[in-house]
């Protein structure tokens, strides 16, 4: 326990310095929610990554490569491209626009593009951001005060109240460059971390005649890549589920503000391949830590859960404890920290610039300048903070069986229908209009609800969409919707996307 102890207490040490040191850069609201716009593509590239991934990469991913087996590998695939896509044909042009329309928030960008008379999508956009995001910070809280348990045997609300202190000192004191450096130290973490487990696992393990014999020993469903069922469109969908969680890398704002952050469009030709090889790299070496424990420590016709917790969450605590010496299972409770972390800096400024310049900036004080606001900013940060962690707690004791991870995935979800197709339409569809954008959100929005709460009941087709998850169907129907309300209401003016000129990518 103490080496477990000092290892936390230097990894703490180091993120102090951190915003200590990004405090120097920070002098006006610009500096405190995107760094001036001038970082770097190490830094971006790290800290998209190692906030698009959060603790799902650790603890969901990792528990569905033993659940899932080789057709875990599909997320691998739609992540990759996803990133890909983003990185590729959409960042350049998004940091273009973004950058003549002086924007510093998501919201901004959408009211410049539209030429929006009212404030109606500006409240919208923001309104939905602060809510989801303050509930997706609740469950990385509640995430972090599991670990301090499962991991360290310290009381939830203490570890809970750890974990947000942590934060919220290098976020108060450094704002969005203290989140990137800190995300960028972090994802190195990460990184390291994943890629160096299973090749240690794998030569410590008596592998024998090796994975696929190993997972067909337990069941030969876990070796099929495409899919585990008998039922031909079960495994499409199920596969399908798989590969469109990368859809949520195509607009989230959480990510995208990365892009507006970034100092020049160079830099992001650069940190592509950065993002590229980090995904591919962590998410395959995740998928491939379930496999080897469900080898290792699961028999033929055993409940894999019962071993492995639900979902397969108990994964990486188990193998790292069984196969790594105490400093370095110390080192990887900081990792799974970092990931969560990384997480939750970065939604706190999401949320805490929507109230700050969409709400208070832009519509109740409009007089007010940048440099008046950074003390109003970090106060605005420690409020959605407190509520985060007022949510987490309430979570612990009125839902002591939930599944978090669920939770996470599903606030995941929320945010990228709601905004991702509207990124994608206004970058690439001059006929976009602000009606248009409006019912796109309004239908990511509500479909997510519906594809969750309501068709996963309806008999016969209800199992269907639970394996495809509700991504993929709120993020279609919200396209289709905005395409459908802008042809009947267009723009009324030249869309500033035909007046802006365009390089090509």
């Amino acid at each position: 326990m103490a080496i477990k102890i000092v290892v936390l207490a230097a990894y703490v040490a180091i993120l102090f310095l951190i915003g200590i040191l990004a405090s120097r850069r920070v002098k006006s609201m610009s500096d405190y929610y995107l760094g001036g716009k001038k970082m770097g593509f190490w830094a971006v590239a790290f800290s998209a990554r190692a906030t698009g991934e959060s603790g799902w990469l650790l603890i969901g991913l990792t528990g569905m490569g033993a659940m899932a087996g080789y057709s875990a590998y599909w997320v691998v695939i739609g992540e990759l491209l996803g990133v890909y896509l983003s990185w590729q044909f959409m960042a350049k042009r998004f940091k273009r626009r973004s950058d003549e329309y002086k924007a510093i928030t998501i919201p901004d960008y959408l009211q410049s593009h539209f030429k929006s008379s009212t404030n109606t999508l500006r409240i919208l956009s923001a309104s939905v951001l602060v809510v989801f995001v303050v509930i997706y910070v609740a469950s990385q809280m509640d995430v972090t005060g599991i670990a301090f348990q499962s991991m360290l045997d310290i009381d939830y609300r203490i570890g809970a109240l750890i974990g947000f202190a942590i934060v919220l000192v290098y976020i108060f004191i450094g704002g969005f460059v203290a989140a990137v450096w800190s995300d960028m130290f972090q994802g190195v973490l990460m990184f390291f971390g994943l890629v160096l487990l299973p090749i240690v696992v794998w030569f410590s393990m008596d592998h024998g005649a090796g994975v696929t014999a190993g997972l067909n020993a337990i069941d030969p469903t876990l070796t099929q890549v495409l899919g585990r069922s008998d039922d031909g469109w079960m495994n499409a969908f199920t596969l399908l589920g798989f590969s469109m969680i990368g859809l949520g890398f195509l607009g989230s704002p959480q990510v995208y503000v990365r892009f507006m952050s970034i100092s020049s469009e160079h830099e992001i030709d650069k940190g592509k391949w950065v993002a590229l090889l980090f995904t591919l790299l962590t998410d395959a070496a995740a998928v491939t830590i379930g496999i080897l424990a469900r080898i290792y420590f699961t028999t033929e016709g055993q409940d894999p859960e019962t071993v492995l917790g639900t979902g397969g969450e108990n994964v990486l605590s188990m193998i790292t404890n069984e196969f790594l010496p105490t400093i370095l299972v110390a080192i990887f409770i900081a990792i799974v920290l970092s990931a969560i972390m990384s997480t939750i800096d970065s939604l706190l400024i999401l949320a805490s610039s929507a109230i700050t310049r969409d709400f208070y900036q832009k519509i109740i004080r409009p007089d007010l300048k940048d440099e008046d606001l950074t003390k109003f900013s970090r106060l605005v940060t420690v409020s959605m903070a407190l509520a985060a962690l007022g949510i987490a707690i309430l979570l612990y004791n009125l839902y002591p069986d939930r599944q978090i991870f669920w939770i996470m995935i599903f606030g995941w979800s929320g945010i990228a229908a709601t905004f991702c197709p509207v990124i994608i339409l206004s970058l690439f569809w001059p006929g976009y209009s602000e009606k248009g954008a409006i019912a796109s959100m309004i239908t990511g929005f509500a479909s997510v609800m519906l594809f969750k709460f309501v068709v996963t009941e309806i008999e016969g087709i209800g199992a269907y969409f639970v394996e495809l998850d509700v991504l993929a169907p709120s993020f279609a129907l919200a396209m289709i919707v905005g395409y459908i309300v802008s042809k009947i209401y267009p723009p009324k003016a030249e869309s500033p996307s035909e007046a802006l000129p365009e390089s090509p990518d």
